[in-house]
């Protein structure tokens, strides 16, 4: 069993534009294909997990998403890093139709994505930690008894300000970005094995 970092990806791996309706609209945010090589040096895999409800709404198909993260491979692996794991939801419980329009068990905050991958790469989830722009990926993580760390990336600086007072739960921090996220979660782990790469 294995510590991992969820990672939300729009407005926290990548930039957040909307919906990703073209390869050509997906960009890294600067910093985060080194906190990916950082954390994976300190021993956690490292696993996407979003929602994409533009299918469900009809804004682009399901072969899409496929492009969209084979693009973010690309431009990861030119960075000399990689996901270990990609898991999407491409559901809404009120928009499009079957089988898209479900309430189902994958769109966040609920935790399908999370037991799936757990499933598949023999998560330890007490010792993981799911990040992201949003409280709901921070809820995501508690259901299942990984820490949350909210981004200021995306939107989690508008979270933070304008929606504090309606938050169900409390991250266990907030970071600027995801690779101080990373160096937080590995400094207050092990010191010693925050020693890779410094922001």
């Amino acid at each position: 069993m294995r510590p991992a970092f969820f990672l939300d990806r729009d407005g926290t791996v990548t930039r957040e534009v909307g919906y990703v309706n073209h390869t050509s609209r997906l960009e890294l945010l600067p910093r985060s294909a080194q906190a990916i090589r950082m954390a994976r040096a300190g021993g956690y895999i490292c696993v996407l997990v979003t929602n994409q409800a533009g299918v469900a709404r009809g804004y682009f198909p399901e072969s899409l998403i496929a492009d969209v993260h084979q693009r973010l491979a690309q431009l990861l692996a030119a960075r000399e890093t990689r996901l270990d794991g990609i898991y999407y939801c491409p559901h809404h419980p009120s928009a499009g139709e079957p089988p898209y329009r479900s309430d189902c068990d994958c769109r966040k905050p609920r935790p399908g994505m999370l037991l799936a991958a757990a499933r598949d790469l023999e998560i330890d989830m007490a010792a993981s930690i799911m990040v992201g722009d949003k409280i709901s990926d921070v809820q995501m993580g508690r259901n299942l008894g990984a820490r949350g760390i909210l981004v200021r990336t995306g939107y989690g600086r508008g979270e933070e300000e304008h929606q504090r007072q309606d938050w169900t739960t409390t991250p266990d921090h907030v970071a600027e970005d995801l690779l101080d996220a990373v160096t937080w979660v590995l400094e207050v782990d092990d010191p010693r094995r925050a020693t890779g790469e410094r922001p």
